[in-house]
């Protein structure tokens, strides 16, 4: 009841800011609800400055709800599935993963930007946009500017991709498996990648990229796993020498990120049932309550966010995805040209 009555006037304004961002976000997909969720965050903190009941529970929002949206992410993913159809475009995503976590890593040591906004711009920009950064951040101890940073620069390329992609592809003659495998690959986040096969079957019509393109990116947020968990070990490395240094206490259990055990459980648990004969649409509810906490946690990352310094700060953080962006697009064309895809 304690935990209740310190966290609830939080968590209820933080309710409050995603149930319009939803509504928003289900009206125009390709923004989506976690976009808007963080403006209006970042709007209603420019005028509600005296959160002391509310503070709480919005870091509880932030960090705690962040992390079961994690969780019940893992129901969206069939193992077997993503198997059999994502093979073809697992050079394509290992390639393009590979490109912008080292881009993010030279422009990091270049333009000397902070080692979290890199991380999760590299990440967000090479996995799945936001839901990759939502991973991610727990993982790195991110701070909100940070991640309201790397969302709004995740942002700005997916609704360039979604806008730009379709011409790009039907200029450069892709075949309608080759956009399905560029639109997978190359597009961040899941709802601009939808948003571009959807222009693409308009502009063709029976291509049908829409499923292609749809589980090339599924295959993608698999890498969710291996690489929040890389960084993790890192962490513990660090936080391990640290602590034997006599700088700190050693405990694994504060650094280690067990939310992404859950997540892979909830991964197996969908792939076993489904082989069992329920039926996919099963876990539809658990996507859509990890869709809606995502919403709520950058709400409350909104909210924590100072707009004025993000403002001044964002110049090198835009830069940084830009070329994430371009250079996993040319590596996406290029590997199809190498495959004989395209």
């Amino acid at each position: 009841m304690k935990t209740i009555r310190e966290n609830g006037p939080g968590i209820g304004l933080c309710l409050g800011l995603a149930l319009p961002s939803w509504l928003l976000g289900q009206a125009f997909p390709v923004i989506g609800g976690p976009v808007f969720a963080i403006l209006l965050g970042m709007a209603v903190a420019l005028v509600y400055r005296n959160k002391g009941r509310t503070q709480a529970g919005i870091a509880f929002t932030s960090k705690k709800i962040l992390q079961y949206a994690v969780v019940l992410l893992g129901f969206g993913l069939n193992l077997s599935q993503i198997a059999q159809v994502g093979a073809l475009s697992l050079p394509i995503i290992l390639s393009t993963i590979s490109t912008s976590l080292v881009v993010s890593f030279v422009l990091w040591k270049a333009m000397k930007l902070p080692g979290n906004t890199a991380t999760l711009i590299g990440v967000g920009s090479s996995i799945c946009g936001g839901s990759a950064i939502a991973a991610t951040a727990p993982v790195v101890e991110a701070d909100d500017e940070e991640i309201a940073q790397s969302i709004s620069v995740i942002f700005l390329f997916n609704i360039a991709a979604a806008l730009l992609f379709p011409t790009l592809g039907a200029l450069l003659g892709l075949s309608d498996q080759g956009f399905g495998l560029f639109a997978g690959t190359a597009v961040n986040d899941t709802s601009s990648v939808t948003a571009a096969a959807a222009a693409w079957d308009g502009m063709h019509p029976g291509a049908n990229t829409l499923d292609e393109a749809t589980i090339v990116k599924l295959t993608r947020t698999l890498a969710i796993i291996p690489i929040t968990l890389v960084l993790a070990l890192w962490r513990t490395a660090k936080a391990k020498r640290a602590g034997a240094a006599g700088e700190s206490t050693f405990s694994l259990k504060k650094v280690f990120p067990f939310f992404i055990l859950f997540f892979v459980l909830a991964s197996l648990i969908t792939t076993g049932a489904t082989a069992l004969g329920v039926p996919g649409d099963f876990f539809h509810p658990f996507k859509e309550l990890s869709k809606f906490f995502i919403v709520m946690a950058m709400g409350a990352i909104g909210l924590n966010t100072n707009l004025v310094k993000l403002v001044r700060t964002g110049g090198r953080p835009i830069l940084l995805g830009f070329c994430c962006w371009v250079a996993i697009a040319l590596v996406s064309l290029g590997m199809q040209q190498m495959l004989g895809i395209w």
